[in-house]
């Protein structure tokens, strides 16, 4: 441990510090307040000792800067150093953010006795920061679990649904324009019953990643919506845009030419796509059904016409 030793009087300064010496603790000393604060800020101690009454700033206020530099994320023990003992001046040094107060001429044996104590604190306070580190890492990880298709790696219809609605909600403050893709695999039922359910799940795998290729901005998404349909939320994207995304994917499928030996449409996977494009009236926050809606009843319009194909809702 390193402790700063913030003392004006010589005698006492070293007198304090050859006790710390003797428990093991490497010292600095600061003669005034301004000069411990500037210490403090380079040394960043373990403990401070603190005399009270300094000739520029007393020890109360140096406790205060002290406090506001470590803006509470960061504690460091705090002992202040006084030949006062009353009630209200140990109130006041707790009050200022000390932890304890000694009274001069100090102890040695209660001086051992306090640092011990706050070296005890300091370990448990490691420890629980360590495990406070711990458990927001494995917070983190079950919430991007949580977010996540299990199969394809890609977001899931419970990350799409937030997304969704925090996208609409910002496009009804922007007032610019929110597309969504309908993605759906041409006759996939076929597939899985004629190569089986193995090569029916590395086909969606294979397909998400092509969508996310797709993409060219971080802020679009890629779901899988359920089964074999996949979504593509697309902010501030207008129809053209829309259009040109889907084309992309629709370009990527056919040149992965990923076989399919029981459909109809191709001896190679195809999908179909509906696209859906709107711009949210202002204060418009739960209006997103409607973008669903169309997209669906586009991409139902897209296998109807025979699939393999895109559609953009009127």
């Amino acid at each position: 441990m390193k402790a700063l030793v913030i003392e004006d009087t010589v005698t006492s300064a070293t007198l304090i510090c050859q006790m710390l010496g003797k428990m093991g603790l490497d010292t600095v000393r600061a003669r005034d307040g301004r000069s411990g604060i500037e210490a403090f800020e380079r040394e960043r101690p373990d403990l401070v000792l603190l005399d009270v009454i300094m000739p520029d700033l007393d020890g109360f206020q140096v406790a205060r800067r002290l406090r506001a530099i470590e803006q509470g994320v960061d504690w460091t023990p705090i002992i202040f150093l006084s030949a006062r003992a009353s009630d209200d001046d140990l109130a006041q040094g707790i009050d200022a953010g000390g932890d304890d107060y000694l009274v001069k001429p100090v102890s040695e044996k209660v001086l051992g006795a306090k640092v011990a104590a706050m070296r005890r604190i300091v370990r448990m306070r490691e420890v629980l920061l360590r495990t406070t580190r711990k458990l927001d890492e494995a917070n983190r990880e079950l919430a991007r679990r949580n977010a996540i298709d299990g199969l394809t790696g890609i977001a899931n219809r419970g990350r799409f649904d937030e997304v969704l609605d925090h996208e609409w909600r910002r496009a009804s403050r922007s007032g610019l324009p929110i597309s969504l893709l309908f993605i759906d695999v041409d006759e996939f039922k076929a597939f899985n019953d004629g190569h089986g359910h193995l090569p029916g799940d590395e086909c969606l795998k294979d397909l998400a990643g092509l969508l996310e290729q797709s993409l060219r901005r971080p802020s679009d998404l890629v779901a899988r919506y359920g089964g074999e349909e996949f979504a593509v939320i697309l902010p501030e994207t207008a129809g053209e845009g829309a259009a040109s995304v889907a084309d992309s994917v629709m370009r990527a499928v056919r040149e992965a030419a990923i076989p399919h030996g029981f459909s109809s449409v191709s001896p190679f996977l195809t999908i179909s796509i509906g696209i859906a494009t709107a711009v949210p009236e202002r204060g418009d926050e739960r209006g997103s059904e409607i973008l669903l809606t169309l997209a669906d009843e586009a991409l139902y319009k897209a296998k109807r016409a025979g699939r393999n194909r895109v559609v953009q809702a009127d």
